[in-house]
This record gives structure tokens, C-alpha cells and sequence, in this order.
């Protein structure tokens, strides 16, 4: 294990005082992130990109995607991502992926990101698989002298940031004003509408799903599965809602479908309608599992886990052909991130960077523009940040901590390596609640599987 020939020349040259933080070997930068234990918001990356003039360096942090257009105005520049052969020329003395982002070590311009000045430290890659390395905001300043710093990031989450940076709103805006967002489809509406009252009634719910003879189906084929057992027969939708589901349960299932009708998207694949489903209702069902254990709300921590991965519904119905292409290298990488899978397909100077923020916080957005409530809204946002802190967490970590469990299954569109265990002990829980979740999820997975397959249909 060591630094980089050219960066421990450079650093030993400018006296800078860095920490070597040793790691097991990981196959890419992205898992050395995941296994490094910083937050993602500390942790830098650097982006190259080249134009007639030559190459660039832009630095930012892991948790952020590059705006080209604000990095191409502040440089007067016209840059074009690199090729990975190309990269890798540049930093022949660094195992492939794992760049430094210190420019001026390996004679290369660099425009830093003006919040990565702000951090009080901050990790790198250090040209190893099996190091990073730690520095402070002094070392870092030194390290990064001549860089040029700016606004040069669209950042996928609201918490802890600066107040100049762009936010979720602002991208909200760019959204509506580049692609046609979908409305929620007018049954979703009636349903939502109807919830948000205290005085609604089972019989106004119901008369609202049969106006949909297909939804009706679904909510009678939901209420007659083995998941509930129920032994005596169920001729409606009333029946469903007063002797098996409940009001709430029918509410939030029925509003997921009818949103989903939304979307566009093909079946099959990893990222497709049938592993959506999938997916969604392991997830919703684990996380009405984990709310009378940490006392949060069992309607909302259901719909919560249902609805968090829309964003990836928008994106297949917004760019089909890119979304095949998110879906093949879902398929081809499963120990990258979503997030780097995404900021690969969207950040390449293709017109599309503000997609690369992550499918969870387009999500996000457009769960806000539909007006769903708040937890529902941050619980899709921000389920890709697992450092994240702030408003409605305990629903963003019951919904982080069933994809983390549901991982272990094969279920879901993260296979990288995650820490449930950690995740338990932020929401109050042990290891033996994992257990029993891990026992409950068996129980049900082929009345859940078989669900699915009906609901993608």
C-alpha cells in the first residue's frame, strides 16, 4: 500500500500533512467510498475533461454531480468528458479508477467546486485499491494552490449545504422547463385528495376504486392473497377495506398503482416494471414492519417504502433509450453504485447532466410537484445518501435500512456493500429486530413475489 509516486512527490514537495487511511482492497472507487467510512459529502472526486486547449481537472465532492454548463461558462471553455483510456494515460502510476484530484501533481489545470474549501477535512483517493487519504481544510487549500473555484455542481440532496448552492427547487424548475413531467394521473389525484381527509370514509374509497374495474381487480387479488390469510369470502372492495386490508393499507396500495399508470416503462430487466414491483413491495412491507418498533406511522412508513424509486420510473419514461442503457450497465456492474451508474450514462456532456443528481431525488421532485406528504417526498430524495440527517430521517432510514436487508435477497437495484446494522442502531433497533425482519420477509416472499408479478402485469 502507498500514495501514488507523483502525488507523495508532490505533497512531500508543498509540505503537506496528510493521514493514510488503510482499507481492504476494493475493485473500484466507488466501493472503496463505501467501505472508507467518511461521509460522501467529504469524500473529493476528480472529473476530467478535455477541449482543444487540453485537459482539465474539476474537482467536487463524491456526492455531487458536475453542472458542464456552469463549469464550461466559468472556464470559457468547451469541455468534453475524457474517455477512460485516456484517463488512465494520465495517471500511469495509479491503479485504473482511482485518480487523485490534486491537478497539479500530474501537470493538469484544475477547477475546484467553492464548498469543497468549506469542508473542515476531507478524503481522497490516493492512486491505491486498499488507501485513501484524509487531509484538513489547511492541507487541502495547500495542496489545491493555483486551482480556480466556483460554482461547478448540482448537488442530489438539501441538507447541510451552502445557501449559494443550486437547490432541489432550482433543479425542480430546469426539470419542468427541459422535459415534460408526467401529471399524476387523475385517479391517483381522487385517491390523494380523498386520504387527506379525516372524515373519508371506507365507502367513499371504495366507490372510488371501482370506477376502475382493473384497479378493483388488483385490490381484490391483494386482499384474497395468502399474505393475509383471510378465511372467509371477499365479494368487494368495501369487503377488502373493512374485513381484510384496512382503509389506509387499501389507500396507499391503490394510490400506487394508479400512479404508476404515469409511466412508460418496459418489464423486464433489472430496472424494469417487474422488479419495480418487486422491489416496492418488499420495501413497503419491511418498512411497515419496522414502525411500531421505532413508533413511527405504519400508513406512511408503508408508502414510504412503496413509492421511494419513482425516480427511476420518470427516467425510463422520459429517456427511454438511456434507461435501456442505465439498465444493461445495472446488469453488467452490480458492485457500482446507482449513483455512478447514473452520473456515467447522464454526466457526459450530453445536455442531459441535471438527470445525474440521481434517480432519487428526481424522484423526489416529482413526488413534491404531485403534492404527496413530506416523508413520502424525502424518503425518495435522499434514500441514496446514506449520510444523511435531517427532516423525516427516521422514514428515510426505515426505508435505507430495508434495501439494505433486501440486498442480502438479490431484491432490489443496489448490490454494493451496505451496513444494516448501522443503519438499525441510528433508528433505536438491535440485531436481533434484523433477524426477526430477515424471518418476516421469508414468510411472505412467494405471496410477495407472486404479488408483483400480478401488479407489473
Amino acid at each position: 500500500m502507498a500514495l501514488a509516486a507523483r502525488l507523495e512527490q508532490y505533497l512531500n514537495g508543498k509540505g503537506v500533512v496528510c493521514q493514510l487511511l488503510a482499507l481492504n482492497p476494493q475493485p473500484t472507487f466507488d466501493a472503496v467510498v463505501l467501505a472508507c467510512g467518511q461521509p460522501q459529502s467529504r469524500v473529493l472526486k476528480a472529473t476530467l475533461l478535455i477541449d482543444l486547449e487540453g485537459v482539465l481537472m474539476a474537482v467536487h465532492s463524491y456526492d455531487s454531480a458536475l453542472d458542464t454548463d456552469a463549469l464550461n461558462a466559468l472556464a470559457g471553455r468547451r469541455l468534453q468528458p475524457l474517455t477512460p483510456r485516456q484517463t488512465e494515460r494520465m495517471f500511469g502510476d495509479c491503479r485504473p479508477g482511482f485518480h487523485p484530484p490534486i491537478g497539479a501533481a500530474y501537470n493538469i489545470p484544475v477547477i475546484v467546486d467553492e464548498s469543497v474549501f468549506e469542508l473542515a477535512s476531507t478524503a481522497m483517493a490516493c492512486g491505491a485499491d486498499n488507501a485513501m487519504i484524509v487531509m484538513n481544510g489547511k492541507a487541502l487549500r495547500s495542496a489545491l494552490t493555483g486551482a480556480r473555484a466556483g460554482r461547478i455542481v448540482i448537488r442530489g440532496g438539501d441538507g447541510g449545504g451552502s445557501r449559494d448552492r443550486i437547490t432541489l427547487e432550482e433543479v425542480a424548475l430546469q426539470l419542468q422547463k427541459l422535459y415534460r413531467l408526467p401529471p399524476m394521473p387523475a385517479l391517483a389525484l381522487r385517491i390523494l385528495r380523498l386520504t387527506s381527509s379525516n372524515e373519508a370514509t371506507a365507502r367513499e374509497l371504495s366507490v372510488l376504486i371501482e370506477f376502475d374495474p382493473s384497479l378493483t381487480a388488483q385490490i381484490m387479488r391483494y386482499a384474497r392473497s395468502a399474505l393475509f390469510n383471510y378465511p372467509g369470502q371477499i365479494d368487494s372492495v368495501q369487503d377488502a377495506v373493512t374485513r381484510v386490508l384496512g382503509f389506509d393499507r387499501v389507500a396507499h396500495i391503490a394510490l400506487g398503482i394508479a400512479s404508476v399508470r404515469a409511466f412508460d416503462v418496459p418489464r423486464k430487466g433489472m430496472l424494469g416494471m417487474d422488479e419495480f414491483w418487486r422491489h416496492s413491495l418488499y420495501c413497503a412491507f419491511l418498512c411497515q414492519q419496522m414502525a411500531p418498533r421505532v413508533h413511527a406511522d405504519k400508513g406512511l412508513a408503508y408508502l414510504c417504502g412503496l413509492l421511494h424509486n419513482f425516480g427511476l420510473l420518470l427516467i425510463g419514461h422520459l429517456l427511454p433509450s438511456e434507461f435501456e442503457q442505465l439498465n444493461c450497465l445495472r446488469e453488467a456492474n452490480p458492485d457500482h453504485s446507482m449513483q455512478s451508474l447514473e452520473q456515467q450514462v447522464f454526466g457526459g456532456g450530453n445536455g442531459q447532466e441535471l438527470l445525474a443528481i440521481g434517480h432519487g431525488a428526481i424522484g423526489g421532485i416529482l413526488h413534491k410537484l404531485w403534492q404527496l406528504p413530506d416523508a413520502v417526498v424525502k424518503s425518495a430524495g435522499v434514500h441514496q445518501r446514506p449520510d444523511y440527517h435531517g427532516e423525516h430521517e427516521q422514514y428515510v432510514l426505515m426505508v435505507q435500512l430495508a434495501n439494505g436487508l433486501l440486498k442480502e435477497n438479490g431484491i432490489g437495484d443496489e448490490f454494493n456493500p451496505d451496513n444494516p446494522l448501522e443503519l438499525a442502531r441510528r433508528l433505536g433497533l438491535i440485531e436481533s429486530d434484523l433477524e426477526s425482519f430477515r424471518s418476516a420477509v421469508s414468510a411472505v416472499s412467494p405471496d410477495l413475489d407472486a404479488l408483483a408479478r400480478s401488479l407489473a402485469t
